[in-house]
């Protein structure tokens, strides 16, 4: 210091911030003679033990002109602040916090209503969630040079409810079963095999395409479809609505098709009635009170005879047996009772006969226009465009007496299975009216008056009616 005879911090006092990240340096006795080096106000710096961050730039327009920072607090050193660890977390491959429900816009803009359920299937040993690390933070430097530890990030911890397994490392978390993944209470993490509406399937829930099991505890409304990996119960009825489960199937109501329904199951069917709707079990469909004017399949056996247990109107086909109390009406309505053979089989056949009386029709043009063209031909009078045409028409002729073979070939495979029929039968525990039609296998019989307490089955090649035993 040149002119000065009291020290330096006489005049300048250095100060430092509590988290020690800035240094200051104050002007505490202003003299409008003083005069310092740069060197000086560093070596006064280091006198405070302020060594990192320094401000040499703004050290030497002190030195040069102290007049300018009288009576100010100057920032001259600046540390490095630690950064935090981040926390870990959770990631979850669900959105298990969106309940809000948004119908679904169609590729054509239009809006389903019916579509507004999301629901979180999930199949066994599929991965739900996974932990993420926490992250120890950087370290930061205070304007003494002492190292600033940051905070640790803290550890994510799953929370585990039912049906849900860790790995060995603890970082994923699987389903330990087919189901619906679900937080409960205190965020657990859960795997249900059921998904249960306590009420009607209406607006507020819409459609549901779900694993595992379905329960409703109310009604079905027109319109509304369940998809199922598992079974579908309903406590109360199905109206126009679809249903398609994997297992079984029970409606403790009845269901009300209004020619619109469409209810299957891998394996049973039970209800108290069924109206006006098409069903199919791979199994037996097991129905209490009355089956009216519907498209019934079963793979082994319709049972229907309850109090009422009534079958009238509509097509009924099982693969083994139909026992039922009544079939048919005073006023002759038609109905058929179809078994021996299975349901999809006898459709098939249906379909395979249609098909090859349209190709025989089809065929039978196609040689006429050939036939034709064969006799321009033999007079000289085949231009290019008939040429083209003709060789066309012989390869839709041989394409299609391919597809007639083929037809005929699968025919006679069904029609085989048409006639191992030993187990098919009929039970009437009632009455079966007139109107009423009687298949088993290829055979067929007409029933014109009412016959009561009898058993249809195959014998000889002919459909005989015994008296139950």
């Amino acid at each position: 210091m040149s002119d000065s005879v009291l020290p330096l911090h006489y005049y300048i006092t250095v100060s430092t911030s509590d988290d020690k990240l800035a240094s200051y340096i104050t002007f505490n006795h202003p003299d409008e003679d003083i005069q310092f080096s740069l060197e000086e106000l560093e070596e006064l710096l280091r006198s405070n033990r302020i060594i990192y961050g320094i401000d040499y730039g703004k050290l030497a327009q002190i030195a040069h002109e102290p007049k300018a920072y009288y009576l100010m607090e100057v920032e001259v050193a600046k540390g490095d602040r630690p950064i935090d660890g981040k926390n870990g977390e959770i990631k979850y491959f669900y959105d298990l916090n969106n309940d809000k429900k948004t119908p679904l816009e169609l590729d054509d803009g239009k809006v389903d209503y019916k579509e507004v359920t999301t629901i979180n299937n999930v199949r066994k040993g599929q991965l739900i969630a996974q932990r993420i690390q926490p992250t120890d933070g950087i370290q930061g430097r205070a304007v003494t040079g002492e190292v600033l530890f940051p905070k640790a990030g803290k550890e994510a911890r799953f929370k585990i409810g039912k049906n849900v397994v860790m790995d060995a490392e603890q970082m994923h978390l699987y389903a330990a079963i087919d189901g619906v993944v679900t937080k409960t209470e205190r965020d657990k993490m859960n795997v249900f095999p059921i998904y249960e509406v306590n009420g009607d399937l209406d607006y507020k829930i819409g459609n549901i395409d779900f694993v595992g099991n379905v329960v409703i505890r109310g009604n079905i409304l027109p319109g509304f479809k369940i998809k199922s990996g598992g079974d579908i119960r309903v406590s109360g009825g199905v109206e126009g609505a679809d249903l398609e489960a994997g297992g079984s199937i029970e409606i403790s109501a009845g269901i009300l098709g209004q020619n619109k329904a469409v209810v299957k199951a891998g394996k049973d069917v039970k209800s108290s009635f069924i109206q006006d709707a098409t069903v199919e079990a791979g199994e037996q469909i097991i129905v209490s009170q009355s089956i009216m004017h519907s498209q019934i399949r079963a793979g082994k056996n319709v049972i229907c005879k309850g109090t009422k247990g009534l079958i009238v109107g509509g097509v009924v086909q099982a693969g083994e047996r139909v026992v039922t109390r009544t079939v048919g009406n005073s006023m002759s309505t038609v109905t058929v009772i179809e078994v021996g053979v299975l349901p999809e089989l006898r459709n098939e056949l249906q379909q395979l006969r249609l098909q090859l009386k349209a190709i025989g029709e089809s065929l039978d043009k196609t040689e006429k226009a050939l036939s034709l063209l064969d006799q321009l031909a033999a007079v000289g009078q085949l231009g290019p465009d008939k040429v083209s045409m003709r060789i066309k028409l012989n390869h839709t002729k041989k394409q299609a007496l391919e597809e007639q073979a083929a037809g005929r070939e699968r025919i006679l495979e069904i029609e085989k299975t048409l006639e191992d029929t030993d187990a098919a039968r009929v039970e009437i525990n009632s009455t079966i009216y007139g109107g009423a039609k009687v298949v088993i296998g290829r055979y067929t019989k007409f029933v014109k008056d009412p016959a009561r307490h009898i058993v249809y089955k195959l014998s000889d090649g002919d459909i005989i009616a015994s008296p139950m035993v």
